[in-house]
């Protein structure tokens, strides 16, 4: 699909949620007076307006949300207007109590959350196409129309159903991918514990069982999930497309915060990659995975600038402790967000709730109004988006890519893997930090994407390997790259079988080794390494097959045995980590500068450095003033020069 940006509002969009129908009229006139005081140039309006929109089925009431769109309108503000179909209103439950989804223990989901119908569900799918043409068709020619925003958040809290509805969607699914049985029983090894087909309607959703269930099978329900939600996505997008052809279409992702959505494959089907993020108020140094969410946003759309559809002013009413964020990290968070690539800035919410399940969520308008320091920060931070109007569509260049591949996400985290401390986000979040304290900029980059433009390709958490990512990742090495491979990757194929020889089966020719036993270690267990540091959570009898040994361990089940090898192949090297060292950024160090990776040094770990376009921001997370290319950067602080 090709990307549009919503042409409106110029520069660096700012707003975010407007729920205006849980206020009086009052109300709803000072928010649009506060609005220009802010220099709020979008807001998202009717997210979960369904049951106002249509009260009974078939019966369209537009004149509540006509004023609005027209008064948002008449003072400057462009409208992202979504189609509200992620909670269902009480008469469609009570007309189709089977819409409800069904957890894997067996449990009918109730009403009175969101997100709570079954994405195949025949029921939900044809209202939700009926309430998409009717809102494109009544807002087809209103002026303040710039985006669609459809849905919220798919995928979360729901992800997958397990009622017959979603049965049935499984086997018409598997019948697509497979053809015949012959070829499904092979995918998913159904000699194994007796479970072989002979009927398409013996297969059913892989429930809650009291044993571990057929690994291949849970990895296809994953697959046809993703897929489900995309299909309700794609119905209701098509119908805009048809109605209103100059309108882009989004719906808001979480990159790094939901992983039942292969976002690869999603953002092929989005107008503009729009994303949500929350930080954990919890972690020391959350502001990484806010720039990994970011980086990985960027990414799955190829680049391309991208929106901050949803982030906080301050607290996060659905975490354990509802923390308040400090002096200064709303401005650092959100021009974070735009140094990575985003040219929208919006926040859940504009007004905060007075009742609801959010009314102690943050809001661009808290609880105490305008007297409050955010506030003040709102309305700061609008002016600074409107001073940085010229970095919009600007790109922000990587030399080097991590490996994100969520079906080797959803396979790696399934049943009686060799140990409870393996995590697709561990080792990624690990490579991911040091990288960042390196001050390197990194794309993600999907297994077969192209990745000729990276001096590095890093895969922390690649279990998961079809032939196809094989070969690219072989292919890269060979042209001239340099690739890094943590261990417990190119274990099994697409469907979570073991290749055939030693592991790792994939990867054996390009890394120049082969694996005879895994040696997990025990909680809190560490091996010594030679050189110094040591490792943790892995260990494993490495046989070299043409790579050399760089490290090895000093101690545990493999001392003596390689823990660290190099492989040249062709005009380009593979390295092979076989552990979770504790000198990781060290190693890095040494792999980034024999690859000529461009890399700042004498900077403090605690100073962010991203380039976009002409400008370069500095992002001071430390408790001390930083200086780097002849600026001071105050404790707690981001400034933006040119680059």
């Amino acid at each position: 699909m090709t990307a549009r940006f919503p042409a409106r509002p110029a520069g660096i969009a700012y707003g975010g949620d407007y729920n205006p129908e849980q206020w009086p009229r009052e109300v709803q006139l000072e928010d649009v007076e506060l609005m220009r005081e802010a220099g709020v140039t979008m807001v998202s309006v009717a997210i979960f307006a369904w049951a106002l929109l249509e009260p009974e089925e078939g019966r369209y009431e537009f004149g509540w949300l006509d004023e609005i769109v027209d008064r948002l309108h008449a003072n400057g503000i462009a409208v992202d207007l979504a189609t509200p179909t992620a909670a269902t209103p009480a008469w469609f439950v009570q007309a189709y109590p089977d819409s409800l989804p069904v957890t894997r223990e067996g449990v009918r989901v109730g009403f009175g959350g969101r997100e709570h119908s079954c994405p195949s569900s025949p029921d939900y799918r044809a209202a939700t196409a009926r309430l998409a043409t009717a809102m494109a068709e009544h807002y087809r020619d209103h002026p303040a129309l710039v985006l669609w925003h459809v849905h919220n958040e798919y995928g979360a809290p729901l992800g997958e159903c397990y009622c017959p509805a979603s049965v049935r969607a499984f086997r018409t699914w598997l019948r697509a991918r497979y053809g015949n049985l012959d070829a499904l029983n092979d995918a998913w090894g159904t000699i194994f514990w007796s479970q072989r087909y002979t009927d398409w309607e013996q297969i059913d959703a892989p429930r809650h069982n009291h044993t571990a269930v057929n690994p291949a099978q849970r990895l296809d329900f994953a697959r046809f999930t993703s897929d489900e939600h995309l299909a309700c996505y794609t119905l209701q997008r098509d119908i805009l497309h048809q109605i209103t052809p100059d309108v882009p279409v989004t719906t808001n992702f979480m990159t790094t915060n939901c992983k039942s959505m292969d976002l690869w494959k999603w953002a092929r089907e989005v107008d503009v990659v729009s994303n949500n993020h929350y930080l954990n108020a919890e972690e020391p140094d959350n502001h990484l995975v806010l720039s990994m969410s970011a980086d990985l946003a960027r990414s799955v759309g190829g680049g391309r600038p991208w929106i901050i559809m949803e982030h906080s002013t301050s607290a996060v009413n659905w975490q354990p402790r509802n923390i308040a964020k400090g002096p200064g990290e709303l401005r650092r968070n959100s021009l974070t967000h735009v140094a990575r690539g985003a040219d929208g800035v919006m926040f859940f919410q504009w007004r905060a709730s007075r009742f609801g399940a959010e009314k102690f969520h943050s809001a661009m308008v808290p609880q105490g109004g305008t007297g409050t320091q955010v506030w003040r920060d709102v309305v700061a931070l609008g002016g600074e988006l409107s001073a940085l109007s010229a970095v919009r569509g600007e790109p922000v260049p990587a030399e080097v890519a991590v490996v994100w591949d969520f079906e080797s996400y959803w396979a790696l985290e399934l049943d009686w893997r060799p140990s409870v401390d393996l995590a697709f986000r561990e080792r990624v979040d690990a490579y991911y930090a040091e990288l960042w304290r390196e001050h390197v900029t990194v794309d993600f980059v999907h297994p077969e994407s192209d990745l000729t433009a990276y001096k590095v390709v890093v895969a922390p958490s690649l279990y998961l390997l079809g032939e196809a990512g094989a070969k690219n990742l072989h292919a890269y090495v060979h042209g001239g790259g340099t690739l890094v491979v943590s261990y417990f990757s190119g274990i099994v194929d697409e469907h979570d079988t073991v290749p055939v020889g030693p592991y790792p089966g994939a990867l054996r020719d390009t890394l120049g080794l082969w694996v005879e036993e895994f040696h997990p270690l025990r909680a809190g267990e560490r091996v010594a390494l030679d050189g110094g540091g040591d490792g943790r959570i892995w260990s494993e009898h490495v046989h070299l097959a043409g790579a050399s040994q760089v490290r090895a361990f000093a101690s545990g089940p493999d001392a003596g045995r390689p823990a660290v090898t190099r492989n040249a192949v062709g005009d380009g090297h593979a390295w092979y980590v076989a552990t979770a060292p504790s000198d990781l950024r060290d190693l890095l160090g040494s792999v980034l500068d024999a690859a000529g990776v461009d890399v700042p040094v004498g900077l403090p770990d605690t100073l962010e450095v991203v380039v976009r376009g002409s400008q370069r921001f500095l992002v001071n997370h430390g408790s001390a003033e930083a200086t780097a290319y002849g600026v001071t950067v105050p404790a707690g602080e981001i400034v933006v020069v040119p680059a």
